[in-house]
């Protein structure tokens, strides 16, 4: 199935019998810690959730971190005392996404990060509202990786606020976090995207804005324009495990 959309003044077609998922299951990677994720049969006497322990059902209790265990959207509520929920924050689903590949700079004697600069010279002129960020290099170790205690890379504070005066509202990234793994807690990147903290207003709070981490995008797959298809269960955290599926605009 085809369908045909506009973009600012061009048309488009997305053939949605050809996704492309750039999310990673629950469990195959791990960041910040988290618990293992743990699946088991429910239990209530003789009953037993499985049918392989002769249950006519399987019915099984998980257990996982949505922050750390695979990839995952948050909304503001992951740094508010208000600890809004990504259910009641994100309205929109479908998003013109760019995706754009950018170079990681040695930043100190461990730092790796995403610059301004290289943003800049990634992306085009013109960001849509959504922007899916391929750090390099990218290799396969992305899709099985336990980031914890690595200092894996980030953002750079001014390339945050350079995404946000683009108007940027739905940020994907194939890192565990936009901020640096141990920072003293200051977020800096994400106070930033949302506009929370003591710098801004309480108006100025960007409520319906979002940040996905842990995507892999495929070297397979090209820069570009894509349709966005922002999936995520409707759980009332900060945060739900998500499947970002993008679909290649062709012009019209």
């Amino acid at each position: 199935m085809r369908i045909t959309l506009s973009f600012r003044t061009d048309l488009y077609q997305a053939d949605l019998a050809k996704p492309i998922d750039i999310s990673l299951p629950l469990g195959q990677v791990k960041c910040f810690y988290a618990p293992e994720l743990t699946k088991e049969p429910y239990r209530n006497g003789d009953f037993v959730g499985s049918v392989k322990k002769g249950a006519p059902v399987n019915y099984f209790n998980v257990s996982f971190n949505p922050h750390g265990n695979g990839t995952h959207t948050e909304c503001l509520g992951h740094i508010t005392k208000e600890h809004e929920s990504v259910n009641q924050s994100i309205k929109q689903f479908h998003s013109i996404a760019a995706l754009v590949s950018v170079e990681l700079k040695a930043k100190g004697k461990s730092d790796r990060i995403i610059t301004v600069t290289a943003l800049k010279k990634a992306c085009p002129k013109l960001l849509p509202e959504a922007l899916i960020i391929r750090t390099l290099p990218n290799s396969k170790l992305k899709t099985s990786i336990d980031y914890s205690g690595s200092n894996p890379p980030f953002m750079d504070s001014r390339a945050m606020t350079y995404l946000v005066e683009q108007g940027v509202k739905h940020l994907l990234i194939d890192l565990p976090s936009v901020d640096r793994e141990v920072d003293k807690g200051a977020l800096a990147a994400h106070h930033i995207f949302w506009k929370v903290g003591p710098a801004y207003k309480k108006s100025e709070a960007r409520k319906e804005c979002s940040i996905s981490e842990l995507i892999y995008v495929d070297n397979k797959i090209k820069d570009g324009f894509y349709l966005l298809n922002l999936q995520f269960p409707p759980l009332e955290l900060d945060a739900s495990p998500s499947r970002p599926v993008i679909y290649k605009l062709k012009s019209v």
